[in-house]
């Protein structure tokens, strides 16, 4: 292909931007709740976000990668013109990358996999025309706007119900967080091992199936309440300081360390699969300029992963502050129990979700769970001002990231087209 070395190295570099551009936006919504909450400083989560979110992108990371994610377009469009293939999935790249980075810089947390979506919708359009697009997969899509906050909301807000009466409005409550305590790390470790097999690992052919992964997750769930009971017995419960906040008060001092349990496993299913926003464009443009012809799908080589892993780390540890603020502090008042609830639910409901086909958005789904524990406090502890730019900032990105795309791949046309 003409000109094959020069769009070769835009397309890392545009890659390089898509991973980072998720780190700044997408990780936050793993760690906003926790540093919101005070379970973890903003140096501590970077860390820990890292770890698994590397983790999860270079372990478990797409192996092979569908050349047009969710199967929004059909690749076989672009065989008489590989090159307009080329052109849209680097400029779908720039213009999703763009898109999150302006939503960072607001502090509005948006889905990486629509910015990316509406991104290959938008030259899509202009390349093979309006009929080439999967318009009821992009339906799916929009529904999740609704679906998921309305899914995990609903859970946290009986999750938390259930914690105020069972433990906050005992009359012991360091007491019944010991008693219950072993159960909800049951609960917790078998969910997150659920959201491992079937998210984290799926791109590892690790597919046991329903029953079978229900059996492993609950061993290791049994598992992770022995465990934690020997740990619990251990952890020390000074009198409340009120000068160290929520996260060092006895109670909150064991929902943070689920709290931080959960975020870490949430981390590594998101590296996992949101890599893929980044490094699956990519590999379709590199398959591409080197075969000269379009696949359904391409190899994702380990060094595409190092990249994705690298740049999601690199933006939140550079940007993701801002968004985390906006998760963590300014829906509404969170502490570790809180924070627990939010992740806990959002968990539950990629479990379900992805049991009963039902299309959800990681972004949302946390959002929805952080509201639905607001809700639950009462309607004077939830930020609507707050709620109501969050949602139309997800009502923008399609279409930001469509235009945007179009832009783009008409000047990278007019500099490399024949």
């Amino acid at each position: 292909m003409e000109f094959a070395l020069p769009l070769m190295i835009i397309a890392v570099l545009a890659g390089l931007y898509m991973a980072w551009a998720i780190g700044a936006n997408d990780v936050a919504n793993a760690m906003g709740t926790s540093v919101g909450s005070g379970a973890l400083t903003l140096k501590q989560a970077i860390v820990v976000a890292a770890v698994f979110e590397f983790g999860g992108a270079m372990i478990a990371g797409a192996s092979v990668s569908k050349t047009i994610r969710k199967g929004i377009v059909d690749p076989a469009g672009f065989e008489s013109a590989p090159e307009l293939l080329v052109f849209g999935m680097i400029g779908s790249l720039l213009a999703a990358a763009i898109w999150l980075n302006i939503a960072s810089r607001l502090g509005w947390p948006v889905s990486t996999t629509h910015s990316i979506v509406g991104a290959i919708v938008g030259f899509a359009c202009v390349a093979l025309g309006v009929d080439a697009v999967n318009w009821a997969k992009v339906g799916t899509i929009v529904a999740s706007w609704v679906t998921s906050p309305l899914l995990s909301g609903t859970t946290a807000f009986v999750l938390f119900w259930g914690l105020q009466r069972s433990i906050f409005r005992s009359e012991d409550p360091l007491a019944a967080t010991r008693k219950w305590a072993p159960l909800m790390v049951f609960g917790t470790t078998f969910v997150l091992a659920l959201v491992t097999l079937f998210k984290g690992l799926k791109h590892l052919k690790l597919d046991f199936g329903l029953g079978t992964s229900m059996a492993i997750a609950a061993a290791v769930g049994v598992v992770g309440a022995v465990v934690g009971q020997v740990l619990l017995k251990r952890l020390r419960t000074d009198p409340v300081d009120p000068e160290k906040g929520f996260a060092h008060t006895p109670v909150e001092k064991i929902f943070a360390i689920l709290q931080i349990y959960t975020a870490c496993a949430v981390a590594f299913a998101h590296g996992s699969n949101d890599v893929a926003n980044a490094i699956g464009p990519l590999a379709a443009v590199v398959a591409t300029i080197q075969t000269g012809a379009v696949a359904a799908k391409s190899t994702v080589p380990l060094w595409m992963l190092f990249i994705g892993g690298v740049g999601i780390v690199i933006g939140l540890a550079t940007y993701g502050y801002k968004v985390m603020a906006t998760i963590g502090e300014k829906i509404t008042e969170l502490k570790p129990s809180r924070g627990y609830a939010a992740e806990f639910a959002a968990a539950v409901t990629i479990v379900l979700a992805s049991q009963l086909g039902l299309p959800i958005s990681t972004t949302h789904t946390l959002i929805g769970a952080v509201l639905g524990v607001s809700l639950a406090r009462g309607i004077a502890a939830t930020n609507f001002a707050m709620v109501g730019q969050i949602v139309l900032s997800w009502i923008i990105t399609i279409p930001a990231g469509a235009g945007l795309s179009v832009l783009f791949y008409f000047i990278l046309k007019a500099i490399f087209g024949s």
